[in-house]
């Protein structure tokens, strides 16, 4: 038998080895979960600690990103009108040089065609003074320019008839390539001091169906080519049944200075000997093809020049309007590198707001665990609370109800 004192009243009482053994049971158990409540609060406590820091990190970090992400857009938006800024002044600048690049090209041609006016208005009045004194001088030269006119006519009818003769013992093709030669013999006298840097030859590349005769071209050192002309020559014999004209060719010439990329041209004709149109000199045909032109043998060389030095003259507008081109190009590539930056920065901001987003809902995430831990915790309060209110509410009579055994010894004991 154990002997229990009271620690209220001080009574003293025994109980049997069993009874004991299921009170100090019991006293050890109620030790043990107060011991356990203790520790659970201070874990509860810990952790809501844990939790308020980690909320105000959470808070602290937030604001930092916000602040940074506010700073980082204020500079992209002060540099994006910087650029903004800096290509409507290079448009500007742009178009002001070209506007000066032209005037300064054409000031030259404004210049020469002012000079040349004031030119041939002093030549016009000379003229008119020389005609008058030459007036009297003609009249009296006429008479025996008359009769040398008449011997030299003499002379050159004999020629036409024994050219006539010529003509008729050749066939077409002879004819034909006698005016080439003709055309080639005349240019190759002139090559090397009048055209040193140019290329004319036979046009050898029937690739497309049809060819022209002569190929003329030239370029300046830079490689820019000053003019391109195709040639075709045409003679048949006085003899020839079917009479053609030069209109006849007019169409495949045409079609050749398209293909083989040729700026001008030119029909080297003997046809249609009697037209006072194509015996006046070079006709111009651009009213049927654009920059064509008709000519008799003895115009070759001369036309050649004629274009030539029109071309010759115009190269430095050329080469103008190439750097103007240039400079257009420069600032296509200009906007097209700004736009493509432009491009990139936008998806790089795009993808930096999907990190972001992102980031934001893993700290949703790990706030929705911390609060789920939170709750976690409280509802172990709540349950260690009811635990320690059922230990408070531990008594002898409320553990011998229903037991009159233990409920009889308690009372002996008393």
């Amino acid at each position: 038998m154990a002997e229990l004192k009271c620690p209220k009243c001080g009574t003293t009482f025994k109980v049997d080895d069993t009874s004991y053994a299921d009170i100090l049971s019991q006293v050890k158990n109620h030790e043990f979960e107060r011991e356990l409540a203790v520790r659970l609060d201070r874990v509860a406590a810990e952790r809501k600690l844990a939790l308020a820091e980690q909320q105000s990190s959470f808070d602290k970090k937030t604001a930092e990103l916000s602040a940074s992400f506010t700073s980082e857009k204020t500079k992209l938006e002060a540099a994006l009108a910087q650029l903004k800024s800096q290509l409507a002044e290079e448009r500007n600048h742009a178009k002001t040089t070209q506007e000066l690049a032209v005037a300064n090209a054409l000031a030259p041609t404004q210049r020469e065609l002012s000079e040349l006016k004031t030119k041939l208005a002093t030549q016009a009045d000379s003229a008119k003074l020389r005609e008058a004194s030459l007036k009297s001088a003609a009249e009296l030269r006429e008479a025996s320019l008359k009769a040398e006119y008449d011997a030299i006519l003499k002379l050159k009818e004999g020629e036409i008839e024994r050219l006539k003769d010529l003509k008729s013992k050749l066939s077409t093709k002879m004819i034909g390539e006698t005016l080439e030669q003709h055309c080639q013999t005349e240019f190759n006298r002139l090559r090397a001091t009048a055209f040193p840097h140019a290329y004319f030859e036979k046009d050898n590349d029937a690739r497309s169906g049809s060819k022209g005769d002569y190929i003329y071209r030239e370029a300046d050192e830079n490689g820019t080519e000053i003019i391109s002309i195709m040639f075709e020559m045409k003679n048949e014999s006085d003899t020839t049944a079917t009479k053609h004209k030069n209109e006849d060719f007019f169409k495949e010439l045409d079609k050749d200075r398209n293909e083989k990329h040729c700026e001008y041209a030119i029909l080297v004709s003997l046809l249609e000997p009697d037209s006072e149109l194509y015996n006046a000199g070079i006709v111009d045909v651009s009213y049927r093809f654009p920059k064509m032109y008709v000519i008799r043998p003895q115009f070759f060389i001369p036309m050649i020049s004629l274009l030539r030095n029109a071309a010759m003259n115009s190269l430095q507008y050329k080469n103008d309007l190439i750097a103007i081109k240039n400079q257009d190009i420069d600032v296509t590539n200009f906007e097209r590198d700004m736009n493509d930056w432009k491009a990139s920065w936008l998806n790089t901001m795009k993808n930096a707001g999907k990190k972001h987003l992102e980031a934001i809902k893993q700290i949703d995430k790990a706030i929705e665990d911390l609060k789920k831990t939170r709750d976690a915790l409280m509802l172990s309060d709540k349950h260690l609370n009811s635990a320690e209110n059922k230990l408070d509410d531990l008594t002898i009579k409320r553990l011998t109800r229903g037991n009159p055994t233990m409920a009889a010894k308690f009372a002996k004991q008393q």
